[in-house]
C-alpha cells in the first residue's frame, strides 16, 4: 500500500512541476502579447485534478482496495506512458505550453511531435491517467467519477482551445 501512496505523491510532485513550468510559460506568453481564453473553467479543472489524487488515496486506503496484479501492473504501465506523453507535449510546445489556454497572436500552430497524430494529445494523457491511476490499486469509483466529470470538463476545454487556435488563423 505504501508504494501506491508514493506513486500518487510522485504524480502530485509532477503536477507541481507542471505548474512551475506553466507559470514561467504564462509570463513569457503574456510578454509576447498572449491572450488567455476560458479562464472561468480553469479553477474547476484544478479542483477536479486535485480530487483525482485525493480520491484515489481515500478510496484505496479507506475502502481497503486490493492490488490485483493482472489489473494493477498494466494500469501502472499506462500511468507511466501517460506521463511520457504529457511531457512529450510539454517539450514539443516549449514556451507555448501552459495549463491555461493562452495563444500568442501571429504565432504558428504547432503540428510536430504528438500533435501530428492528435489535435489534443495532452488530453489523451489526462484521460488515460484519470482511469489508470486509481485502477492501479482497484480504485474504480474514483476512476469512474473522474472520467465522467473530466469528460464534461474536456468538452468545454477542447471547445475553448479550438476557438483559441482558430484565432491564430
Amino acid at each position: 500500500m505504501i508504494w501506491y501512496v508514493l506513486l500518487v505523491a510522485a504524480v502530485a510532485v509532477e503536477r507541481v512541476a507542471e505548474l512551475v513550468v506553466a507559470r514561467r510559460n504564462l509570463a513569457w506568453s503574456k510578454a509576447q502579447g498572449g491572450v488567455e481564453f476560458g479562464a472561468r473553467h480553469y479553477p474547476i479543472m484544478v479542483v477536479l485534478h486535485t480530487a483525482l489524487l485525493v480520491g484515489a488515496l481515500v478510496e484505496v486506503i479507506g475502502l481497503h482496495r486490493p492490488f490485483l496484479p493482472a489489473l494493477g501492473w498494466p494500469m501502472l504501465a499506462i500511468v507511466i506512458a501517460a506521463q511520457g506523453l504529457r511531457w512529450w507535449c510539454i517539450t514539443t510546445l516549449g514556451q507555448q505550453w501552459n495549463t491555461k489556454v493562452v495563444v500568442i497572436p501571429g504565432a504558428p500552430r504547432i503540428t510536430g511531435g504528438p500533435y501530428r497524430f492528435f489535435s489534443h494529445p495532452n488530453y489523451v494523457a489526462v484521460i488515460a491517467e484519470g482511469i489508470a491511476l486509481p485502477l492501479v490499486h482497484t480504485g474504480w469509483i474514483t476512476a469512474l467519477v473522474f472520467t465522467v466529470l473530466n469528460a464534461a470538463l474536456l468538452r468545454t476545454r477542447i471547445r475553448t482551445e479550438n476557438a483559441a487556435l482558430a484565432s491564430l488563423s
